[in-house]
């Protein structure tokens, strides 16, 4: 009976050996994915828990570019070009800064990401045969919670982000039609304001 238990013990020991390889193998294929992308073009549909609902196309170029264009009726456009992001309302015709912090697409934008359990940490992992989720918490993530990336496994490809913001909705944007590492055009990073109201800026969230 002894030698049987022993043995049991050793399979269980050795399937939890496996088991924590292959998680950190598919969390080393996430960090290489994300740091190995050069440009992203994608349409996406934007979710949330309150009911809302949007789609556009979004971009981003590494490091830290993006440009969000959001369909009507939604009157919103995001561009950040490395430096910082404005946010503009155009049926408002407002315009606001906002840090990089503010955005769940920081993560995703940055140039070498480290899921190391120091700044950026798995706090939830789980895959199956065709979709490999993890949840990650990172220091620079503001004032928004930990966000959920989800991937296709063939081929391997982020389709999916969610986040909870801070005033607790859960925002989860799917991605559709992705392409990778095609030129894109420098321009889409550069926010041009009308010049109709200039008193409508607003300066940095705070």
């Amino acid at each position: 009976m002894k030698k049987i238990f022993a043995l049991l013990l050793g399979c269980v020991c050795l399937w939890a050996q496996n088991a924590a390889a292959q998680t950190a193998e598919d969390i080393k294929k996430v960090e290489n994915y994300l740091n190995n992308i050069k440009t992203m073009e994608a349409r996406f549909v934007q979710t949330a828990s309150n009911g809302n609902t949007a789609e556009g196309r979004f971009y981003i170029q590494k490091p830290n570019k993006i440009r969000m264009i959001y369909d009507a009726p939604t009157s919103v456009l995001i561009v950040g070009d490395g430096n910082f992001i404005v946010y503009n309302d155009t049926e408002l015709d407002q315009v606001t800064h906002i840090d990089y912090d503010d955005i769940p697409a920081s993560l995703i934008l940055a140039n070498d990401v480290k899921i190391d359990g120091k700044k950026v940490k798995v706090v939830d992992f789980y895959k199956d045969a065709g979709i490999t989720t993890l949840t990650l918490d990172y220091k620079e993530k503001g004032d928004i919670g930990p966000i959920t990336l989800t991937f296709s496994n063939e081929p391997f490809e982020l389709k999916q982000w969610k986040i909870v913001d801070p005033q607790s909705v859960e925002v989860t944007v799917s991605l559709y039609d992705a392409v990778r590492d095609q030129k894109l055009d420098a321009d889409l990073f550069k926010f041009k304001k009308e010049k109709s109201s200039p008193l409508n800026y607003k300066g940095r969230k705070k």
